[in-house]
């Protein structure tokens, strides 16, 4: 068993098994008013299982070579996101596009930039264990090694026989995602300024983030595609601005010519963490993703101040606690030993 945190391998054993990885339900901690994200039937909330996905999460052995893990590109101090533009694979192919946060991922509708059809964390697991274009993981074909790896360590085998008791413990694809999934819909973030602002504490925002924040849902107009509690619709839109590479986006996968260009609308929770922006990470800096909406009529009036306001208001969406939250980081332990 291997683990990886960024760019550094560890080698390890696997998960800590203590008594809360027993229990048979899960316990969300949510503030009043927000309900839990949608959990599959087929794949309720446990403690064992989402322990299990942190071990997963971090574990290296789900590449090829070794030297990747879901925790490569999703760093927990960048809000689970790269700070690189595109990350490469494995076997160095150039990502195509920029590595997004997973602040409140479990509440989303569809997963990646320019996917509709990939609606579930579990579906998602193949896009960077077993996908090709490009290849991230490098795993496709090799899904029984995958199996092998893990079985042959007493400590997974006992993991997966806790969180799986419905299959007999079974180690393949559909267990690994389900438990990936289910640890990654336990990556919370509304402890915000924002969100105490809204509670009533008034001095939990500067005076520039309340203007940017009356610019936001007033005359600048983004929370007509940046809303709800996580400030995204959901929905796939076109941006009318240049591109380093040809990416037609949605209409890659639909094959429908009025869907290129379109790219899923990210949400804003922790973004000042999450740089650069934008699908293909040509945005440097929230002022520069910014101007790339120059295309939207209510952008193109707003000045300097303006911006810079609106750049204080997507500040206070800042989650300090998730990037800090031991319960997200690299485990240190796995079954009762220290890794």
């Amino acid at each position: 068993m291997r683990r990886i945190a960024r760019v550094s391998l560890a080698v390890a054993a696997a998960a800590l098994a203590t008594a809360a990885v027993h229990s048979s339900q899960w316990r969300w901690h949510l503030p009043t008013r927000i309900a839990p994200p949608s959990v599959p039937a087929d794949n309720p909330m446990t403690a064992a299982k989402v322990e299990l996905g942190r071990q997963l999460f971090y574990e290296a052995d789900l590449s090829i070579n070794g030297t990747m893990s879901c925790g490569t590109c999703h760093s927990q101090k960048h809000a689970f996101a790269d700070d690189n533009r595109t990350r490469p694979g494995v076997h160095g192919d150039p990502g195509r596009r920029n590595v997004p946060g997973l602040a409140n991922v479990g509440y989303a509708a569809t997963l990646t930039w320019a996917d509709p059809s990939l609606t579930s964390l579990e579906m998602q697991v193949a896009v960077p264990v077993l996908g090709e274009h490009p290849v991230e993981m490098g795993m496709r074909g090799k899904e029984a090694e995958i199996t092998r790896r893990l079985a042959n360590d007493p400590c997974y085998a006992r993991m997966f026989r806790t969180a799986f008791p419905e299959v007999n413990g079974a180690i393949d694809m559909s267990t690994v995602a389900k438990a990936l999934a289910a640890f990654q819909r336990t990556m919370i973030a509304f402890d915000t300024p924002f969100d105490r602002f809204r509670q009533g504490r008034a001095g939990a925002m500067m005076p520039a983030a309340r203007r940017g924040a009356d610019l936001f849902f007033g005359r600048a107009d983004c929370a007509s595609c940046h809303s709800g509690p996580n400030f995204t619709d959901d929905g796939f839109h076109v941006l009318d601005v240049p591109m380093r590479s040809v990416d037609r986006g949605v209409g890659e996968v639909t094959g429908i010519a009025s869907d290129n260009g379109k790219f899923r609308t990210p949400g804003l929770r922790n973004v000042t963490l999450t740089k650069p922006y934008m699908h293909d990470g040509e945005s440097p800096t929230l002022i520069d993703a910014i101007r790339r909406h120059r295309s939207v009529a209510s952008i193109q009036g707003l000045s300097d101040t303006d911006t810079a306001d609106l750049v204080a208001f997507l500040g206070a969406l800042t989650d300090q606690h998730f990037i800090t939250e031991p319960q997200f980081a690299l485990p240190m332990k796995a079954c009762g030993k220290k890794l």
